[in-house]
């Protein structure tokens, strides 16, 4: 059985790169803003097991359920579908010599991680994200 999600219409936030580094902290502002990355492992979310959901860390928009989140062994939490086809925008990049697709939330820009397609069935996708780009709301 396919797994189908549904698209929302979503208010787009803009915000100058000031007002960004006052809202984040600074490793949040350099992974969001500056596409940076965290250290496989060391994010707070990784472990985390509780139903929920995960919002931009930046706006809060809703963007992955913790139903669809899986252990991959990669150090980031990781995700097989987002909470709707509007949550995130996917993007090639081909920085550090290698061809990926890069995700960022849809409604603020922020940068999410990466998806790869080495995910579980059904859509065999790995949504691969910062802990730091997330916040976790429990249900």
């Amino acid at each position: 059985m396919s797994e189908t999600i549904e698209t929302t219409k979503r208010e787009k936030i803009h915000k100058t790169e000031a007002e960004w580094r006052e809202l984040l902290t600074p490793e949040q502002f350099n992974i969001m803003r500056q596409k940076g990355t965290e250290r496989a492992f060391s994010g707070a979310l990784v472990n985390n097991h509780a139903d929920g959901i995960y919002h931009c860390g930046a706006c809060n928009a809703p963007l992955f359920t913790s139903d669809k989140k899986f252990e991959s062994g990669s150090g980031w939490p990781s995700f097989w579908l987002p909470v709707d086809a509007d949550a995130i925008v996917a993007t090639e990049d081909n920085s550090h010599g290698m061809r990926r697709v890069e995700v960022d939330c849809a409604t603020c820009g922020a940068h999410l991680g990466h998806v790869f397609p080495d995910g579980p069935k059904p859509t065999g996708l790995r949504y691969c994200i910062n802990s730091a780009s997330l916040a976790f709301e429990g249900k």
